[in-house]
């Protein structure tokens, strides 16, 4: 008799099973409807707020391609099979197979827009990296000249991606060409191999803080990380796996003790300043790892000595990251930022975050709140810094539009905190995290 209750219980559940995250899907839905209806109407009354599929950068246009049935199988059987391997698999095989999955999600999606303008040809317009590569001859006269070429009215400027970033990303590629693995395919492959290790590197954080059911339950979501859309490919792919390296090390150095891996983690998030401006965010999640692990806090001295080398070389070579700070911010101002409203797009940001965290990051982030400060596990501290970090660069007013791709180092921290669900709902929002991304990449041509 308990059994059939409990059978019929189960038949008659609603999902999600909790209220408040009832609540939170539902504002999170009506947050991206709002940010769709305005954004039109703007344009229509002739004050458009300059992004063609507000609030996603991109045009309008239900496609498929090569990748569609590769990925909707693929998010049908990590959905299905995803959270029971993720549970019972030993740790370094699943970290293995996350990461092959994760990739071949991200390549999936990649491949709805075809080979050529879904994969190889995004970072090879004329605003991108790679038309920059073959001008550059000499690196220490790239980086004492670089924030001289910053302006857009100044002489012989920068493509707008290299000037709107520190020289670190525009030398990744320079490096990948000069070991012959120059174009298109090859920044392709490296963006979207670099943005996927996030998923090991993510659960790794988790685990070395602790929390190993933590990371495990986070994997199958991490795999289907509706960001994916913009990892592949873009350089912020790229960016968002250097970052959650750097938080991985630093969390194993903190944990181990580890003195070198502290200083590799240090090393590795001043690396990321060079990278984007933007990154210099990083110290709120970094804070948070410090913040699980108070008594290891002498370690964080490792982690700044491991910082000073990349700063002192860099800056004597030439480039002062202060200075090309505030050029940026000028910039940024001498294109469609000026013409983009900050009233606008200091909330729909959040609608773009949501279709690139995905709509259980709503939830997720609600459960974090309720949770802090008292909670104070690894999974809480480190998606609120994300959050934190998040609300910096939208109040700054230096993150107008583009954020589904600009904020992945900080969204893919939102579902990597999905063990805060019940675990009979996670399935549910597993696949209204798949659903999300596949609607999004099928119905917009993305930019990025």
């Amino acid at each position: 008799m308990r059994a059939a209750a409990r059978l019929r219980s189960r038949r008659v559940r609603t999902w999600p099973s909790t209220a408040g995250d009832r609540w939170a899907l539902g504002t999170a839905v009506a947050l991206v409807a709002a940010a769709v209806v305005t954004g039109a109407a703007l344009g229509w009354a002739g004050r458009p707020v300059r992004a063609p599929a507000a609030p996603l950068f991109g045009h309008v246009w239900p496609h498929a391609g090569p990748g569609t049935v590769p990925a909707v199988l693929l998010a049908v059987a990590v959905v299905r099979c995803g959270p029971d391997l993720a549970a019972r698999l030993r740790w370094r095989p699943l970290l293995a197979y996350a990461w092959a999955a994760s990739t071949a999600w991200t390549f999936a999606l990649a491949l709805v827009d075809g080979w050529r303008r879904g994969v190889t040809g995004r970072l090879t317009t004329r605003f991108e990296y790679l038309s920059e590569v073959p001008g550059v001859t000499d690196v220490p006269a790239l980086l004492r000249g670089f924030a001289g070429r910053i302006l857009a009215d100044g002489p012989d400027p920068w493509a707008t991606h290299v000037a709107g970033h520190p020289p670190g990303a525009l030398l990744v590629f320079v490096g990948l060409d000069r070991v012959g693995l120059g174009g298109g395919g090859w920044a392709a492959a490296l963006c979207v191999l670099a943005g996927c290790s996030a998923t090991v590197t993510v659960a790794v954080t988790l685990r070395a803080l602790g929390d190993e059911p933590a990371a495990r339950a986070a994997l199958p979501f991490l795999v289907l990380f509706p960001g994916a859309v913009w990892v592949g490919v873009s350089a912020d792919g790229l960016f968002t796996g250097v970052a959650a390296a750097a938080l991985a090390l630093l969390a194993t150095g903190l944990a181990g003790p580890s003195r070198w891996a502290a200083a590799a983690g240090g090393a590795l998030l001043a690396v990321c300043a060079y990278l984007s401006y933007g990154l210099i965010l990083l110290v709120l999640p970094a804070a948070a790892v410090a913040a699980v692990r108070l008594r290891r806090v002498p370690m964080l001295i490792w982690a700044g000595l491991g910082a000073v080398p990349v700063l002192a070389t860099v800056t004597g070579l030439g480039f002062d990251w202060w200075q090309g700070y505030h050029l940026v911010r000028q910039r940024y101002y001498q294109g469609l930022a000026s013409q983009r409203p900050y009233p606008y797009w200091v909330w729909a940001n959040l609608a773009a975050l949501t279709l690139s965290a995905g709509p259980a990051a709503a939830a997720i982030l609600r459960r974090a709140a309720a949770r802090a400060p008292a909670a104070r596990t690894p999974a809480v501290l480190l998606c609120l810094g994300a959050a934190a970090a998040v609300a910096a660069a939208d109040l700054s007013g230096l993150s107008k539009a583009e954020v589904e791709r600009i904020w992945l180092p900080f969204a893919i921290w939102l579902p990597a905190a999905a063990a805060l669900l019940p675990a009979p709902d996670r399935r549910g929002w597993l696949g209204l995290q798949a659903g999300a991304a596949l609607v999004v990449n099928h119905l917009v041509l993305t930019s990025w």
